[in-house]
């Protein structure tokens, strides 16, 4: 019954269930920017780069005829490089990278705005120890109230 027990409160703690809301939502934003590059972007480079879709282009390498299409080629068992699908990878790659750097670039901007202004360099310490009896004492002291020792100068 413990396991259980803990299994639940590892569940159950902000930092799980904030993770798992991320995947669900990064999932879907995933498919989101799939369709935006292969939908919309890719069929655009494609007719600049010789029609079609840009996820439809490769070299045949093979010496027999070449099949004319990729998903031909793929059946075919013979050499070729699908270039098409790794630049439409790619740039889906790049498209989430700059959509989550755009993301975080603005959460970290909201961050600052909510939390106000952070001092750049921190506090100038106002107390020290005495050498002696290890009393809290003024930065400024030469001689410690507590026990009346001369202080080094720091």
């Amino acid at each position: 019954m413990g396991l259980i027990k803990e299994f639940k409160e590892f569940a159950m703690k902000g930092n799980v269930m904030d993770m798992a809301v991320g995947i669900i939502i990064g999932g879907a934003f995933g498919k989101i920017v799939a369709s935006l590059v292969g939908d919309i972007i890719m069929p655009v480079v494609g007719s600049l780069t010789g029609g079609g879709s840009l996820g439809d282009h490769y070299v045949w390498l093979s010496t027999e005829a070449d099949p004319g299409t990729l998903e031909l080629a793929r059946k075919s068992g013979e050499a070729y490089v699908a270039w098409g699908p790794f630049a439409q990878t790619t740039m889906d790659f790049l498209i989430v990278a700059f959509a989550i750097f755009v993301m975080v670039k603005a959460m970290n901007k909201a961050r600052s705005l909510t939390e106000g202004p952070k001092d750049e360099a921190p506090a100038a310490p106002t107390t020290k120890e005495c050498e002696f009896c290890q009393s809290t004492i003024s930065i400024k002291a030469t001689r410690c109230p507590n026990c009346t020792s001369q202080l080094s100068p720091n």
